[in-house]
């Protein structure tokens, strides 16, 4: 690499929730100062000094030999002098709306290639609007949503895809993604991005549009006009046989899906419709669960939405931002996901994934990891110049291939099986 640009990837935000389990996940799987030359980042030295120790000590890893940079999410010298020093920036500093733009926009002028783990669709349309034609210029690739919102369902439907193509030479019009089973607490970060979403439509009543368009984020000339399904209640799968109800990340899945759609340029057709649920078990005591879930995500967003309820839910119930499942609750969790396609002439395909991890957590550490790194390495060649994509704004389907889902499944934990 250049000398002016001595890492593959530096993580930014180190010391948050997800950026300490990224941080040990990199040094666990890459060491530090071997295949992978890295660095961690944020505002305070003194964190960052102390994740460093905490990670690297049992790893029997000099944690001297791990470099720090410091940069606030809003200073722009700091940042573009970050940016400076890399090929690629990983951020896990949430909520986007709130602390990620800067980076974005630093990222998209200097042609540095960028992924996070956001799920906030009001906030990456912000972004596509003020930045992509900037990231098309400098050869940045800004890769949004590459943790569990959405890298299983995006690279599940390309691998259901893929598969389809394989078996019949043509794609599944219509895919289903069902969450049979899954374990794993909620961080306080993820419930800071649901308020601020909230926030931010309640104090602009127009983003209700924009977040009921399922093609929200696809580029602007798209040519889908499909009507998409969106499962509100509880419903009975005649595929599973179980009952099922709105899944919760279903609102930044599918647009994800469909912008992957859009940007490789039609490869699940023009008509192609797609949609997410979980599932909650059969016969009269799986529909009641069905109905008490959907009550409680009812209330969740009643409450979230008025401005007394929702101080109250901040102050004393929801977790606060730094908080989350513990190392043995990630540990004990796990999710398995499962993709039904059918093609036109009603030929079907079944596939799923799943992870070894608590989802929201030990599993989208992992998957980010991957992400930043097949960035990092894959998508440059050896004298640290780009290769295989131009810069914009991807998704994980469009922007990676089978080099990342080979990642995924020999280092963090996922598979990707046909069934059938």
């Amino acid at each position: 690499m250049p000398a002016s640009q001595p890492f593959h990837l530096i993580v930014y935000g180190a010391s948050s929730f997800v950026g300490q389990i990224l941080t040990r996940y990199l040094a666990t799987t890459y060491g530090v100062n071997c295949e992978l030359n890295w660095a961690i980042a944020g505002r305070s030295q003194s964190k960052l000094e102390s994740v460093r120790s905490q990670i690297l000590t049992p790893l029997d890893i000099d944690p001297t030999a791990l470099p720090i940079i410091l940069a606030d999410a809003g200073d722009e010298e700091a940042l573009n002098t970050l940016c400076s020093q890399t090929r690629a920036v990983v951020s896990t500093v949430g909520p986007y709306a709130l602390y990620g733009e800067t980076l974005v926009k630093l990222c998209a002028q200097t042609g540095t290639d960028y992924c996070d783990l956001t799920g906030e669709p009001q906030w990456i349309r912000r972004m596509l609007d003020r930045y992509e034609a900037a990231a098309v210029a400098s050869g940045a690739r800004i890769v949004h949503c590459c943790g569990f919102d959405s890298v299983p369902s995006d690279m599940g439907v390309w691998f259901l895809q893929e598969e389809s193509y394989r078996r019949y030479g043509k794609p599944a019009s219509d895919v289903k993604m069902r969450v049979k089973a899954a374990r794993g607490g909620m961080s306080g970060g993820t419930i800071a991005s649901m308020v601020e979403l909230t926030k931010e439509v309640m104090a602009d009543p127009s983003l209700k549009k924009l977040l009921a368009n399922p093609y929200a984020l696809c580029p602007k000339d798209h040519p889908f006009k499909t009507r998409q399904r969106n499962p509100k209640g509880v419903e009975k799968d005649s595929d599973l046989l179980s009952w099922s109800v709105p899944f919760i990340m279903a609102a930044i899945n599918t647009r994800v899906v469909h912008r992957s759609n859009a940007l490789r340029k039609s490869f699940y057709g023009d008509q192609f419709r797609y949609e997410e649920t979980m599932l909650i078990g059969r016969g009269a005591r799986g529909w009641l669960m069905g109905a008490t879930v959907v009550a409680g995500m009812g209330a969740f967003l009643l409450g979230a939405a008025l401005k007394p309820s929702r101080w109250l839910l901040e102050k004393y119930i929801l977790p606060k931002p730094g908080e989350g499942p513990s190392p043995e609750e990630q540990k004990n969790g796990y999710f398995d996901i499962r993709f039904i396609g059918r093609t036109e002439e009603g030929q079907t395909v079944m596939t799923k994934v799943t992870g070894d991890r608590d989802p929201g957590y030990g599993s989208t550490g992992k998957m980010l990891g991957e992400a930043i790194v097949s960035l990092g390495l894959d998508y440059h060649d050896e004298s640290g110049q780009k290769k295989d994509k131009a810069g914009g704004f991807w998704t994980p389907a469009s922007m990676f291939d089978e080099r990342f889902i080979g990642r995924l499944q020999t280092n963090a934990g996922l598979s990707f099986e046909v069934l059938d």
